[in-house]
């Protein structure tokens, strides 16, 4: 039976009156109703929900909590990459001013100019989100990954009161809300209580306590967390026109409803960015949720988009940290760890010390030479710090408190740390280029601790690209030993693969076709493939070019590589010492033997430029080619691939579901071409 109008009308008053109370309570920190009236209000919408199921809409309270315990998180494309920011390595007030001497270099303003405006606001200890509301409706929630593609994680932040579920207002088609998500260390300490008193197990600190919450798979255990947010920038936005301004921005994202920190000021000149620094530290402990330092934005949009980005980073914006908290301790011995991509990392063994919030045993010492510049030993008390508060390291020594043989001697108890000269996971070489500070195993392809990462990259769409051979599997293959090198890969075999855990008969079909497909690629992605340090893909399709096959290119010593477009000393040192470990050149003959076979003789210089000084960009999904096929073809053809549309654009290559970037580029008059004119364009080698 339909629902009568005066129930509707109803169901929609509740509605609007319970995220009113929602927003005074967890927004505004202004409770607007006593709890029982929030709770008879609340079951009264229940009720008529459950007694007309039409009512039932997606930005209902009663919806915040629910859904099905998820197998995995799927994959979120976004829309606008989510950036890292620069951080500014001096924590004082140099830090300030040098960004701000960037900042007035890079827009070429006089000395006697007007002091640049900025926003300072607070480097929240959480958690990056994207939030994307579709006329005003919360759609999905994506945690930010890898900056290009994050996780879905929008069933465990509909469990967070503070984000609304409808925009208030007048909503843009699309608005895509970055922020984060953080808990309080008042709710902190409150759950960890009640968890205790239950038996049961408690959170280690607030940060991570946010980062668990929102990756959990059952959102009614993501429910139980008092998790908050904060909104401090944009994505992706459709059918609204931003203010000229970040600090209007915030303040018009407020305004739709959305929770933004008030610790934040707009800022003239380094003077005010220094004194919002210095009194940001000074009550940091007295602020209710854990930052590690505060923010600057240069506040014109105007401005930021003539600084624009370098590295995947806005020169617009930096992180000021906050230094660290320092204690004494002891170092009970110095090992040496070896990274994910070889690095040979000293680390002392501490006594157990409490220092930013944890229990530390281990910090890092870098490398051999700070060792040395810091005359670290075994037996010594040492100033340890949490560097950014994350990492923890040796500062300096005490040197009257350091350990002797004898009174008489003079001699310390032990002697200076000397760095190893193989790998203690491996037994390859240990090397170190001329002018490098770090170490590094020769065993890439080898190397145990090396292993994971040498897969990874390996497998990766632009190496080899098999498709499905993701961090979890690999993980499972290495854990179970059952991949030692990328040469085990092609001896997988289908009852191996369907009893790892999640991994079916099919998935193992699918994942074995990927690598059976896989050994028919190019030169250059092969020596991409391999993980040779300074080696990336450019330099890769350079090497390929100039050799011509892998024997020439096996062959090459140190002059030889360097006669390659592009190759200096450091680059060509780098080859050298990879292809002179055996362990590498084992796994390489390894994989030859296993089938990889490419054109001998990569494309070369000397073919048609069509696009040389060309600046294009990609959007949307084109008929037959993938992306990295796209670029590949016109980078060879001297073109340059950008990430998104500019002034500089010259072609916009568009396909089906073409987003934001087709409209920026018919704004700025780019020709926008689909994939049968950049082939043809390709083909005669000139453009038309």
């Amino acid at each position: 039976m339909a629902a009568p109008a005066p129930a509707a009308e109803r169901a929609r008053e509740l509605r609007a009156e319970i995220e009113r109370h929602n927003h005074a309570y967890y927004v505004l920190d202004a409770p607007t109703v006593p709890d029982a009236e929030y709770d008879r209000l609340f079951r009264e919408l229940q009720d008529l929900e459950q007694q007309y199921p039409e009512l039932l809409t997606p930005d209902s309270p009663t919806q915040r909590v629910g859904g099905k315990l998820l197998p995995a998180f799927a994959p979120v494309l976004h829309a606008v990459p989510m950036l890292s920011i620069r951080t500014e390595t001096d924590t004082g007030p140099a830090g300030a001013e040098a960004f701000d001497a960037r900042v007035r270099k890079l827009l070429a303003l006089p000395n006697d100019a007007q002091l640049v405006e900025y926003v300072a606001e607070l480097k929240f200890d959480g958690l990056a989100i994207s939030l994307r509301y579709v006329e005003g409706l919360l759609v999905q929630a994506a945690t930010r990954g890898d900056g290009e593609t994050g996780e879905d994680v929008t069933q465990n932040i509909r469990t967070i009161r503070q984000i609304p579920l409808r925009l208030t207002g007048v909503a843009p088609a699309v608005l895509e809300v970055r922020g984060e998500v953080y808990m309080s260390r008042p709710d902190f300490e409150s759950y960890n209580a009640r968890q205790r008193a239950l038996g049961r197990a408690t959170l280690v600190n607030p940060r991570n306590a946010a980062a668990g919450s929102v990756r959990q798979l059952d959102p009614r255990l993501a429910a139980e967390r008092p998790l908050s947010f904060y909104a401090y920038g944009l994505g992706e936005t459709q059918g609204w026109t931003q203010p000229t301004t970040h600090s209007a921005t915030l303040d018009a994202l407020a305004a739709f409803g959305l929770p933004v920190c008030t610790h934040r000021l707009v800022a003239r000149g380094a003077g005010e960015l220094i004194a919002f620094h210095r009194d940001t530290l000074i009550r940091r402990d007295s602020l209710p949720f854990d930052i590690d330092g505060v923010v600057y934005k240069v506040n014109a949009l105007s401005q930021q988009e003539a600084l624009g980005f370098v590295s995947r980073e806005p020169r617009w914006a930096v992180a000021h940290k906050f230094p660290a908290e320092e204690v004494l301790t002891e170092v009970l011995g110095i090992d040496v760890q070896v990274g994910r991509t070889g690095a040979i990392t000293p680390v002392a063994r501490l006594r157990p010390v409490f220092v930013g919030g944890v229990t530390v045993t281990n910090a890092t010492l870098h490398n051999a030479e700070e060792v040395r510049r810091k005359n670290v030993r075994t037996g010594d008390t040492v100033i340890v710090r949490r560097a950014g508060d994350v990492i923890p390291e040796v500062v300096a020594i005490i040197p009257e408190r350091r350990p002797m043989r004898d009174l008489f001697s003079g001699e310390p108890l032990h002697p200076p740390f000397e760095l190893p000269r193989i790998c203690p996971e491996c037994g390859s070489t240990v090397i170190r280029g001329e002018d490098e500070a770090i170490a590094r195993c020769s065993g890439g392809l080898y190397c145990p601790a090396q292993r994971k990462q040498a897969l990874l990259h390996f497998a990766a769409r632009r190496a080899l690209d098999i498709e499905g051979l993701g961090d979890k599997l690999v993980e499972q293959l290495v854990d179970a030993r059952v991949v030692h090198s990328p040469a085990d890969i092609y001896g997988l075999t289908c009852e191996t693969l369907a009893s790892l855990e999640r991994m079916g008969e099919k998935s193992a079909q699918n994942l074995l076709a990927a690598i059976s497909n896989s050994k028919q690629t190019t030169l250059a992605r092969f020596i991409f493939a391999l993980g040779i340090r300074n080696v990336g893909e450019a330099t890769a399709r350079d090497l390929a070019r100039h050799f011509g096959s892998l024997e020439a290119f096996l062959a090459a010593d140190g002059e030889a590589l360097q006669q390659v477009p592009d190759v200096g000393p450091v680059v060509a040192a780098s080859i050298a010492a990879f292809l002179a470990e055996p362990h590498n050149l084992e796994v390489i003959d390894r994989l030859r033997a296993a089938g990889l076979v490419w054109a001998e003789g990569e494309p070369t210089q000397s073919g048609p430029r069509v696009f040389a000084g060309k600046t294009l960009v990609l959007t949307g999904t084109l008929p037959s080619l993938k992306r990295d096929q796209v670029k590949a073809l016109i980078e060879a053809a001297g073109g340059k691939v950008a990430g998104a549309v500019s002034k500089k654009t010259d072609y916009l290559v568009a396909g089906e579901e073409a987003g934001s970037k087709l409209e920026s580029a018919r704004k700025l008059g780019i020709r926008v071409i689909d994939e049968a004119e950049l082939l043809k364009f390709l083909d005669k080698g000139v453009e038309e």
